[in-house]
């Protein structure tokens, strides 16, 4: 018996080729895009690549203004507060210094970790998530908001659309898990801002970040299009 590698290694890919040929084959076993528009298929898509799940396209979700308000966010440098440090962290300053160039570290927040957020957390018995979405509060308004954790965060926010006026440029709402999910999926997904769900209990940093990862792909090719646009 030989072992498989020897394949691969008669017949190299690269790590980008092997990404396209993903693409490809899910291109290929979905050619209806699942009834997607082409924009939201790159969301789509990217998602479907990081789970390798074509079953997951049935479940996602976009608002009317979804694309539109993200990618316009992302190219004007907006804010993103994040529900986890793991979502901070996989998120690619490359992409999105692509989109803007003032990108950096510090317009990516999370304070999910902040001594005086555990420290209230622990004083009244309830998530680290709630405080932390508080504390950011500030910066809510036009930002992109990345939930792949936390659906007490995501209910907070809701309520801070409600009730507080808060308008995010765009929520990405993906928590995960099986307490206060669904509702808080299905409460965002009636409040009028544009927002990109998974509906039930899926979701996940993985997939939270995928998306914002396409959503700079899209941001990237409508700023060129534009600059090619100014030539004529």
């Amino acid at each position: 018996m030989q072992a498989l590698i020897h394949h691969l290694l008669a017949n190299p890919m690269s790590g980008p080729d092997i990404e396209v040929r993903s693409f490809q084959i899910i291109d290929e076993e979905t050619p209806d895009r699942c009834g997607f528009a082409k924009d939201q298929w790159e969301v789509v898509r990217r998602m479907i690549h990081t789970t390798g799940d074509i079953s997951l396209a049935e479940h996602i979700r976009f608002s009317p203004d979804a694309i539109e308000s993200g990618t316009a966010a992302l190219a004007q440098g907006a804010p993103i507060y994040s529900d986890s440090n793991m979502i901070r962290s996989g998120l690619s300053q490359a992409r999105l210094r692509q989109v803007n160039p003032g990108y950096k570290p510090d317009r990516i927040t999370c304070h999910v970790a902040d001594a005086d957020v555990a420290s209230e957390a622990l004083d009244k018995g309830l998530p680290r998530s709630l405080y932390a979405i508080r504390k950011a509060k500030p910066w809510l308004d036009g930002a992109i908001v990345v939930f792949g954790n936390a659906p007490v965060a995501l209910l907070e926010l809701n309520r801070m659309i409600v009730e507080d006026g808060i308008r995010p440029a765009l929520v990405i709402g993906m928590p995960v898990g099986f307490v206060h999910v669904v509702e808080s999926k299905d409460e965002l997904a009636s409040l009028g801002v544009p927002f990109i769900a998974i509906d039930g209990r899926r979701g996940g940093s993985t997939l939270a970040v995928a998306t914002v990862h396409a959503l700079c792909t899209l941001a990237t090719q409508r700023c060129e299009q534009k600059k090619g646009g100014d030539i004529y």
